[in-house]
């Protein structure tokens, strides 16, 4: 078998760079990472047909300008949208049974022979530019999300006339099945195009359920004929790399797709139940690497606030919160404010959520005894400036942070705990000295997301007596306010929300705290004094969302409690 030829040496060839681009664009990426094409193309040394021409001679297929030679209208007929975003593809000719497909990365090349199962067509891919790609998706498909909506609902209602046509013996052969294969693309584009964080599977006695999760909620869509749960699981195990034949035993897998021009990560967990197989995919949308706290919704406070802790020179800054509150997403945009050209920054995490452009991510793998603390020892020999430990789960882990933070580092980590205060205990509970946390840890910050309302449908009244009276407040402080709900919209899913906005609450651990906590102070003596020193609460945080008429009464209650 050949070698793959190298981007560069065909670039070369073709006259479009020279060797100084090659060594200037390889300098770039050995700093900052990054596929060799792309830095040529942000140093403006190639242009964008350039590189999907190299590409596509690089991946043994040939090059189609959509510029010149626009898709065809019986190749779009072939494919519908969701697949065509679903796989990052345009059609472009259709002659006889051979279908041609362009691409824009020929990664995705391993797709073309699903599509031959979906469109019954000899599938041939040739690389396009992106951006044309995308544009061709846009100007030759008209279906917005109520007819995508629509169209699932007739693909289920033709899987149900199918009735049980796919063999379910061989489970490798349903897993290819057409019907199969198209009802999969529809779940996961419309999951995608609704900003979905999670598509659940659930298979029942005499049901089968499809729900995914927007804005921390979980939505269903509507149930496929339930002998068909074996076939799309067994589906997502193939694209996942799982072992289809075990049933038994839990299993772990990732599928990488192309969606509608971004690169998007699944994670796919199944857990065996008493009627088939519970499969879950985390949607990670690998493109948002600019994370910035500019772009969290944070009060500008608290950003200035955050923006301190990420200029330390050494120290522990810790973030808590239950799961799925965010913790993660603040800490990637801290580590993004540290992350300069003389600064060194190294995490460990279980496992790597986003790749972060010039910053060492290790993962953690237990099955193997690649655990946090062995890790954080090893990373310590690396000359880090700055660390961030995933989560602080057990003794050894914490006393090594500490110690990391003890020799100049500064180290951020996650801890689950209900408030900032709590942190400090939960760490002396798991056998970390006092005197060590008042030498180290710097600030504490308390996290939770609440659904910010729709702008489309919001609206305004007044509280009510019962309203104030849950939210502990008195009718003088909110005299001439007004709160804000959401009626419900084809925008929002008629839930009245759209999009999240974290609450927080930002604890300084300054000398009087030190002192309390060597005395061994309770967790309300520590937020009390928190609170007289400045410390703005949770709930506060929220009530000031609810009065510039950002989210409701009723989000910020679910997350902090009833007063």
């Amino acid at each position: 078998m050949a070698a793959r030829r190298l981007l560069g040496q065909i670039l070369k060839e073709a006259g479009a760079i020279h060797e100084g681009m090659v060594q200037e664009a390889l300098a770039v990426q050995r700093d900052k990472g990054g596929r060799i094409g792309e830095i040529l193309l942000q140093l403006q040394y190639i242009t964008a047909v350039d590189l999907a021409r190299a590409l596509g001679e690089q991946a043994g297929l040939g090059y189609h300008d959509l510029a010149t030679s626009p898709p065809s209208q019986d190749a779009i007929a072939k494919v519908d949208l969701a697949t065509a975003r679903a796989f990052g593809i345009l059609p472009v000719s259709l002659q006889g049974k051979v279908l041609k497909v362009a691409l824009g990365d020929p990664a995705n090349a391993a797709m073309l022979s699903d599509l031959g199962f979906t469109t019954g067509c000899d599938v041939q891919g040739v690389v396009a530019d992106q951006a044309l790609i995308q544009q061709g998706l846009d100007r030759y498909y008209r279906e917005d999300a109520q007819e995508s909506k629509q169209r699932l609902h007739q693909l289920v209602q033709e899987l149900q006339q199918q009735g049980g046509k796919i063999d379910l013996e061989d489970k490798a052969a349903m897993a290819k099945a057409a019907p199969v294969v198209k009802l999969l693309n529809y779940i996961l584009y419309q999951a995608i195009r609704d900003k979905a964080s999670d598509i659940h599977l659930e298979p029942f006695e005499n049901d089968f359920k499809i729900r995914y999760r927007v804005d921390g909620s979980l939505f269903e869509l509507e149930a496929p004929p339930p002998h068909l749960a074996e076939a799309l699981i067994a589906r997502i195990k193939v694209m996942s790399d799982l072992d289809i034949a075990e049933t038994r035993l839990p299993q772990d897998g990732r599928i990488e797709l192309t969606v509608g021009g971004r690169a998007v990560d699944l994670r796919v967990s199944t857990l065996p139940t008493m009627f088939g197989e519970s499969t879950v995919m985390r949607i990670l949308d690998r493109s948002v690497v600019s994370l910035s706290l500019d772009n969290l919704g944070l009060l500008p406070a608290v950003r200035a606030h955050l923006r301190r802790f990420a200029e330390l020179p050494h120290g522990i800054v810790l973030v808590t919160g239950p799961t799925g509150s965010g913790k993660t997403t603040t800490l990637y945009a801290m580590l993004n404010e540290a992350n300069k050209e003389d600064t060194k920054v190294i995490t460990v995490e279980d496992p790597v959520e986003y790749d972060l452009e010039g910053i060492v991510q290790v993962p953690v793998n237990d099955e193997i005894d690649v655990t946090y603390a062995k890790v954080l020892r090893t990373i310590l020999r690396q000359d880090p400036d700055v660390i961030l430990v995933g989560e602080i789960r057990d003794r050894e882990t914490a006393q090594t942070a500490i110690e990391a933070s003890l020799t100049g580092h500064l180290v951020f980590s996650t801890l689950h705990t209900n408030d900032a205060a709590s942190a400090i205990t939960r760490l002396v509970d798991i056998g970390i000295e006092p005197f060590l946390l008042t030498a180290t840890v710097q600030g504490i910050l308390a996290q939770r997301l609440v659904r910010r309302v729709c702008g489309e449908c919001r609206s305004f009244y007044e509280p009510g007596d019962e309203v104030l009276r849950r939210l502990g407040l008195a009718a003088e402080q909110v005299v001439g306010r007004k709160f804000a709900h959401g009626k419900g919209c084809a925008s929002c899913n008629f839930t009245g929300y759209r999009g999240r906005m974290a609450i927080t609450e930002i604890l300084d651990v300054d000398d009087r705290l030190r002192e309390m906590i060597l005395a061994g102070a309770s967790t309300s003596a520590l937020q009390a004094a928190a609170v007289e020193a400045g410390l703005v609460t949770l709930r506060e945080t929220g009530l000031q969302g609810v009065f510039d008429g950002l989210t409701t009464v009723e989000e910020v209650l679910r997350e902090t409690g009833h007063a």
